[in-house]
């Protein structure tokens, strides 16, 4: 399976290895994956995903793992995360009806 991360998409890229004397040796940049495990405030559980760090990072710009995966666009998520986003949807949507009535 290819590492990838399940937020991001990221994938890893190819490129050349150049050395001083201008010689091209193919290579792979591979993208820095961490396994990690998330807190969704929304569910109260906890998600263990494979995010890259700069995806981390981004997680915790916004504001957590409900609000990333809120804004993030469906077709850069795995199906895992995008399954976590509906659910995250649909619990906060029952909470404003909750709360409304």
């Amino acid at each position: 399976m290819t590492r990838k991360c399940e937020l991001t998409g990221k994938l890893p890229m190819s490129g050349q290895l150049r050395s001083h004397a201008e010689n091209k040796t193919k290579r792979v940049f591979r993208p820095n994956l961490c396994q990690v495990t998330l807190i969704s405030d929304v569910l109260d559980r906890k998600v263990r995903l494979k995010v890259s760090a700069h995806a981390l990072k981004t997680v915790e710009h916004r504001g957590g793992l409900d609000a990333f995966l809120i804004k993030a666009k469906s077709d850069s998520l795995s199906p895992r995360c995008q399954k976590l986003k509906r659910d995250i949807a649909k619990a906060k949507a029952e909470k404003a009806a909750e709360s409304a009535a």
